[in-house]
């Protein structure tokens, strides 16, 4: 574009221009500034004929009034394709890692796109085996669907899903895209060690937003990662595997660039475009022609209250909740993984089988009873209950350390080797505890172990003890 643009007001990341011609597209991008210190922007409201309110994804130090700018014509573009497979990312494309410039002739692609209409999309039932007993059994997800893991400060989000990356990613046939959306240095440090030794780095892209960049780079960062994600599944027919974390610092972002720009706020102090933005963001992730995007979401909670709207706007969008309690945690019940709160729409006996969705339905029952009897039990103790009860609760809480597991990405700091459970062997040993088959077990024995044949030997091995 040829029409002639100058900074009139600087105030942070949010800048005003003033352009003598047509005013760019809301969402374009604009360059600020001459070549040895360009700044990128993005268009977000048109303030009369002449003049745009831009957000800046990059430090505005040294922008002045008068600064020239460039109108380029289209939306911020990435770098997308094999070249970007086992590289680091900003939220404009910029390789963050010492691996050298990516080719000259490495495709782009923008980062708003709109999502594939309801024609193109197909359903898929297929599914997606973690490794991991309790999502596994209570929360299974299908290739092409959307897992958000609820949780507040410090209950094991991130532990969950760096597991998760490790169990699904060197199992896995595609491509994975991490999306670090408000993350610390240290952790996308830890990430990129991970998956280093892990061996799946070269199959996998990661985009980082960090915690120290404005708050219009945080907040574009998830674009970014699911335009890398939408080019291999729709250019290339990749299956591609998409985790974010955390997506409530997406919707912090938005609310920070909705202040700066002077919309008034809504419910709690929210953008009044929350809604819109959660299904901008989550109506993309989708399964198109044979190939499926997959995402897996940690989804912080503010102050551990679900009732937030944030809360609320990214759980509409989702097909498996997984909720993370600070009380099993405190008990020593990893992963943290509330049996109860926890669901998913694909627990369906026409989906996982007669056999699963019966055991899952029971276990969820058991453990349900349980929580209700934890007050008496408190305040008389278990002998005051009747002989039945005292059975099913010492069954629920076998089931609950049962479901226990040690994780592969926690073993420099728990000391135990991870375990991997195939789900046969989850719903068999549920079926086992069940049936009473483990009444007269140690309740030890069945914690932080793998299969159930595991916890037959650990019992053996208790009882052939001298006393």
């Amino acid at each position: 574009m040829t029409d002639r643009a100058t900074i009139t007001a600087v105030r942070g990341p949010v800048l005003d221009l003033r352009v003598d011609g047509a005013l760019p597209a809301i969402h374009d991008a604009v360059e600020i500034g001459t070549d040895d210190h360009v700044v990128i922007a993005e268009v977000q409201a048109h303030l009369d004929a002449h003049h745009a309110r831009v957000i800046a994804l990059q430090s505005t130090q040294g922008i002045a009034r008068g600064t020239p700018v460039r109108l380029t014509g289209a939306p911020l573009s990435v770098p997308v394709g094999p070249a970007v497979l086992g590289r680091l990312l900003d939220v404009m494309g910029r390789i963050g890692d010492d691996k050298g410039a990516l080719p000259a002739d490495t495709p782009r692609r923008p980062i708003h796109h709109a999502a594939p209409s309801l024609a193109e999309q197909r359903s898929q039932t297929e599914i997606f085996s973690t490794g991991i007993k309790v999502l596994d059994l209570l929360a299974p997800l299908a290739r092409g669907g959307k897992s958000a893991m609820f949780g507040g400060a410090g209950v094991g989000k991130t532990v969950l899903v760096t597991e998760l990356i490790r169990s699904m990613v060197s199992g896995y046939d595609g491509i994975s895209v991490f999306a670090g959306v408000g993350e610390r240095s240290r952790e996308g440090h830890e990430m990129l060690n991970e998956m280093h030794d892990s061996g799946v780095l070269d199959q996998t892209v990661l985009v980082y937003g960090q915690m120290n960049e404005p708050p219009g780079a945080r907040w574009r960062v998830p674009l970014t990662a699911m335009s890398i994600a939408e080019h291999f599944r729709d250019e290339q027919g990749r299956n591609v595997l998409m985790l974010m974390d955390n997506v409530f610092r997406f919707v912090q972002a938005g609310a920070e660039v909705s202040g700066l720009l002077g919309r008034m706020p809504s419910r709690v102090g929210y953008q009044p475009t929350l809604e819109t933005e959660v299904a901008d963001l989550q109506e993309r992730i989708a399964s198109v022609g044979r190939a499926s995007v997959t995402a897996i979401e940690a989804v912080y909670v503010p102050a551990d209250d679900f009732t937030d709207p944030a809360v609320a706007a990214i759980s509409a969008h989702v097909d498996s909740t997984v909720v993370l309690s600070r009380q099993l945690a405190s008990e020593g019940i990893y992963p943290a993984i509330d049996p109860i709160a926890t669901t998913s729409v694909l627990l369906d006996k026409l989906v996982v089988g007669e056999e699963h969705a019966r055991v899952a339905g029971q276990v969820r029952e058991l453990i349900e009873h349980y929580q209700e009897l934890r007050d008496v039990i408190a305040l008389l103790g278990v002998e005051e209950l009747g002989r039945e009860e005292r059975l099913l609760v010492g069954r629920a809480r076998r089931l609950q350390r049962f479901l226990t597991q040690p994780f592969f990405v926690a073993a420099a700091f728990t000391g135990m080797e991870g375990r991997s459970v195939p789900l046969k062997e989850t719903v068999a040993g549920c079926a086992a505890i069940l049936a009473g088959e483990c009444d007269d077990w140690d309740e030890g024995s069945l914690y932080m172990i793998g299969t159930l044949d595991e916890a037959r030997a650990r019992e053996a091995k208790r009882k052939e003890a001298p006393a």
